[in-house]
């Protein structure tokens, strides 16, 4: 009988950070699930106290969870110029392309889904331009 061992988890390299882009956006996605679930949540307590109206908050608060996995690899990386100028650039597309999406269905749908959406358009711009962003600039930088 042949037995095959499996591993669960992420794969990370010996750096530390995450190794396949795989892991990343789903780690990343995970993250973005449970913080949607959070906040629908107290969306659901606010409305049903009478608070506030169901969908009036921002569904970038979605985004903590990501961003702590964000902040985990950028401290993975070690020292260097290459982890900053990436964070930075992955961070201003990131913000460009979620903030444009958000911008799209501001008037269409309540803020709670026009920031999700945003965030989630965030997170995956993010994902990409660090990853393989990271990848380039090192094998550039030799």
């Amino acid at each position: 009988m042949n037995r095959q061992r499996s591993v669960r988890g992420l794969r990370r390299d010996e750096g530390g950070r995450l190794a396949t882009i795989g892991d990343l956006l789903g780690s990343a996605f995970a993250g973005l699930a449970v913080g949607l679930v959070v906040l629908l949540i107290f969306e659901a307590v606010m409305a049903l106290t009478g608070l506030a109206e169901f969908g009036d908050s921002n569904g970038w608060l979605a985004l903590i969870l990501p961003v702590w996995l964000f902040t985990e690899e950028f401290r993975a990386e070690g020292f260097g110029a290459n982890r900053v100028m990436v964070a930075g650039l992955a961070g201003g597309f990131g913000v460009a392309a979620g903030m444009t999406v958000v911008g799209l269905l501001s008037g269409l749908v309540p803020s709670l889904v026009s920031g999700a959406a945003g965030a989630a358009t965030g997170t995956v711009v993010y994902c990409l331009v660090w990853f393989y962003g990271l990848r380039w600039l090192s094998h550039r930088a030799g």
